[in-house]
């Protein structure tokens, strides 16, 4: 029997509260379960006392025994300190933006890029300007 650890979901609609459960990996995903866990309060701060409940170790125990935490629960037990976070996945390359987009801001990034070198330009020699200028001044005097 694979078990996993996850989130089992209840309150009202829009109002969402969530149970930390043990079940067999098979069983609906608010349907039969073995064990809580702990509790999480999507509503409340997280820094809140109520926002995040966990037995450590019934969680510990069961952990122990190869159970799996699905992703989410898994970035919880990251903020308590009872798994390591995970790991960050890459966005899809589907969702990139195409050949002809990309030209298009590679030609933007160059233009913007050409702009800002010339307005550095034109300050550094606005500054000479005025500095020759009150050297000119200071010697006439």
């Amino acid at each position: 029997m694979s078990v996993r650890i996850r989130l089992a979901r209840g309150g009202s609609k829009k109002r969402p509260f969530h149970k930390i459960v043990v079940a067999d990996k098979r069983s609906p995903r608010d349907g039969r379960f073995i064990e809580v866990v702990g509790f999480y309060n999507p509503l409340l701060p997280k820094d809140h006392a109520d926002a995040l409940r966990i037995h450590e170790d019934i969680a510990k125990k069961w952990m122990a025994q190869g159970a799996e935490l699905t992703e989410r629960v898994q970035k919880l037990f990251a903020l308590v300190g009872l798994a390591e976070k995970p790991a960050v996945r890459e966005q899809p390359k589907k969702s990139a933006p195409k050949a002809k987009a990309q030209e298009r801001l590679k030609e933007a990034q160059e233009k913007a890029e050409a702009a800002r070198l010339a307005a550095e330009e034109a300050k550094k020699a606005a500054e000479e300007a005025a500095q020759g200028s009150s050297e000119a001044s200071s010697s006439a005097e």
